[in-house]
């Protein structure tokens, strides 16, 4: 008679905690400045101001964005300012910098909510693989938040755990 096959990471205390779940869902987006710069590089405000007043503003609707100068261009801080006021109405959030300061803006934000109250004195997994990128810092925050509850934290799976962290 054969035994039935037990999943026994599924009975223990381990706590699996997957950051890809934690990313907002919405469409990321890179919106370069320099498309709107004489050459890409020389701020002119009054062509600069035509751009912005009849560039397409809904297409953004429901999107996090990142705004940025692809150019060595030396804007002043207003022309971001006045791109981001224009995005507000319809973008989830406005940031200023690449998709990886975005990702890394959601990821921050997310775990600042996280709670980590059902991890209290309980081993925990961060899941090392997943289908979604996940910024590295998103780890190093995580394990913060965790070290201050849990027992043990490793990363990885349950078959090839790394050992990070064991309270004393």
């Amino acid at each position: 008679m054969e035994e039935p096959i037990v999943n026994r990471v599924q009975q223990s205390a381990l706590a699996v905690v997957d950051l890809a779940e934690l990313a907002p869902v919405g469409a990321r987006t890179l919106l370069d400045i320099a498309q709107w710069l004489d050459q890409g590089l020389l701020l002119r405000e009054k062509e600069f101001r035509t751009h912005i007043e009849t560039h397409d503003w809904t297409q953004y609707h429901r999107h996090f964005v990142a705004v940025h100068c692809s150019t060595a261009a030396i804007l002043p801080a207003w022309a971001t300012l006045l791109v981001s006021s224009k995005l507000a109405p319809f973008a989830q959030k406005v940031v200023v910098g690449t998709l990886e300061t975005l990702e890394n803006t959601l990821f921050t934000e997310a775990l600042q909510q996280f709670d980590v109250t059902p991890y209290k004195d309980r081993p925990v997994m961060i899941k090392g693989c997943s289908d979604k990128q996940v910024p590295e810092n998103a780890y190093v925050l995580l394990l913060a938040r965790l070290q201050k509850v849990a027992k043990k934290i490793s990363y990885g799976e349950a078959c090839a755990a790394v050992p990070l962290w064991k309270r004393a």
